[in-house]
């Protein structure tokens, strides 16, 4: 297992790219603010291994996003009946194994996930 970053990855590409362009065609070929929106886009852009959810979970986690609750009051069911709070169906999709668990927290955290059903990203 390695210690290096997706971003240390990319930076050694950025400057292998620019050490090729200088050296095939000169100091005129490096575009700096070329290099500068690939830099803007990779920081923006989402995780490779997004976590997959099913739609009844992502939609149930974009409420709790919207209304603005912690995990820890959404979960806990305090304030309204658990299933008001939080569906049967997620309740036992998140409760089938402990990788679930941390795909849901996953989720959450990112606030983006892939639609198990359709494979559509979704960002909040």
């Amino acid at each position: 297992m390695t210690k290096e970053t997706k971003r240390d990855v990319f930076d050694d590409l950025v400057e292998q790219h620019q050490n090729y362009i200088t050296t095939v065609i000169g100091d005129y070929g490096v575009n700096d603010k070329a290099i500068e929106g690939w830099n803007e886009r990779y920081d923006a852009a989402l995780p490779d291994d997004l976590p997959v959810i099913p739609e009844a979970v992502g939609e149930w986690l974009r409420n709790c996003k919207r209304q603005g609750l912690l995990i820890t009051r959404a979960m806990s069911g305090r304030g309204g009946n658990i299933n008001e709070v939080m569906p049967i169906e997620v309740v036992h999709w998140i409760a089938g194994s402990q990788s679930r668990h941390d795909t849901f927290a996953r989720a959450w955290v990112l606030e983006a996930w892939q639609v198990e059903e359709t494979g559509e990203v979704v960002r909040i």
